[in-house]
């Protein structure tokens, strides 16, 4: 039979009241509609420690004590990337034997729960000195001069690539049924090269291909959609170009093309994703094309022109507006790592809600 409710101290305390006016145990149990059991149960508790109240119980004592407790944040806190198997033998060591399940809800109890890691560019002193130096000296730079700039960069889209998390409903013991899996495909069934800009006025050229993008195939890219670029986008003389720092971009036939051509060109920190926010209108298309459910190549490219022809001005210019923004979080997550190797250090920016990669990630 399933456990009652523990009887309350008001219906305890009646029961002595009518034991001690002279009433059975029987008599009791039919007035409280209480278990006969229950009530001699409750005369005799109150007979032998004179109160009605619910006591302390025995139990096991726990293994998990606050020094244990405090063991185990101090190893996760050096080095969180440790498994609860090799927790355990460290608490093994100190003679405290105790179940991996334990130690999760030991973790988890503490507000320490695990997640899977987010990745970012492992940045160098060298790259963390490089995109610190931008920060700080286009930190003033007006806004109108974020507004000529034309924000170039090209990626690869795969046919049935990961382009977005996915979830499904499903019952316990269904993962494999064929309506909640996710087909793959080996080198995701297919892939295309997709180049394009933007500027504050709005979306730029759109440029996929099929092949390996290689230098000559990138000034050729931008021999045919720069300019006209610029022109469609109503860009001020004197206008500048962004490119990454790619082997293509970097080449030195690439070089002497950008300087045939009289491109100029913003200085550009290695490993800085973040700083250009054209990935903000990649990540969006990524998505609205994997909602299609593309079926092959040709699709692919058609739904990745309509979709990027979707953008509004507005959109592009938003994310010009708050530039600055950007460069702020870059300064004050060089300064929270500061922070953090001499408590002395204080932020002197406050954190905005922009996704930087931060300055931690230094390459030893």
């Amino acid at each position: 039979m399933p456990r009652r409710k523990e009887l309350s101290e008001d219906l305890r305390s009646r029961i002595v009241d009518l034991h001690e006016a002279g009433k059975g145990y029987k008599s009791i149990s039919k007035s409280l509609d209480v278990h006969v059991s229950t009530v001699r149960q409750t005369v005799y508790k109150w007979r032998k420690f004179s109160t009605v109240a619910t006591l302390p119980r025995r139990g096991r004592p726990v293994k998990m004590t606050a020094r244990a407790q405090r063991r185990l944040l101090n190893e996760v806190k050096k080095n969180p990337g440790v498994s609860a198997k090799d927790l355990q033998k460290s608490l093994a060591y100190a003679n405290i034997f105790v179940d991996t399940s334990t130690i999760r809800k030991t973790l988890n109890k503490n507000g320490v729960h695990g997640r899977t890691p987010r990745r970012k560019p492992l940045l160098s002193k060298k790259n963390i000195a490089a995109r610190l130096k931008f920060a700080k000296e286009h930190l003033d730079v007006p806004q109108h001069y974020w507004q000529n700039i034309l924000w170039t960069e090209e990626t690869k889209i795969e046919l049935f690539g990961k382009n977005t998390q996915h979830y499904v409903w499903r019952k316990k013991g269904t993962a494999h049924q064929h309506q909640n899996l996710i087909p793959t495909v080996k080198h995701g069934g297919g892939s295309i090269m997709v180049w394009d800009c933007f500027a504050a006025s709005g979306p730029g050229r759109i440029v996929v291909t099929d092949g390996k993008m290689n230098s000559r195939v990138y000034q050729d890219i931008l021999q045919e959609n720069v300019r006209p670029s610029v022109r469609q986008l109503n860009l001020r003389r004197g206008w500048v170009m962004q490119q990454d720092n790619d082997p293509n971009h970097t080449s030195n036939s690439t070089k002497a093309w950008l300087q045939q051509n009289k491109i100029r060109l913003l200085e550009w920190p290695s490993q800085s994703p973040d700083l250009n926010p054209i990935e903000m209108l990649w990540h969006g298309l990524k998505r609205a094309i994997h909602t299609r459910h593309t079926k092959n190549i040709a699709t692919l490219k058609q739904f990745c022109e309509e979709e990027w022809s979707k953008i509004t001005p507005d959109r592009c210019a938003g994310l010009i507006c708050n530039y600055r923004k950007r460069l702020v979080e870059a300064i004050a997550a060089k300064r929270r790592v500061n922070q953090l190797l001499s408590p002395k250090v204080h932020i002197l920016f406050p954190p905005c809600t922009v996704n930087v990669y931060m300055f931690c990630s230094i390459k030893t």
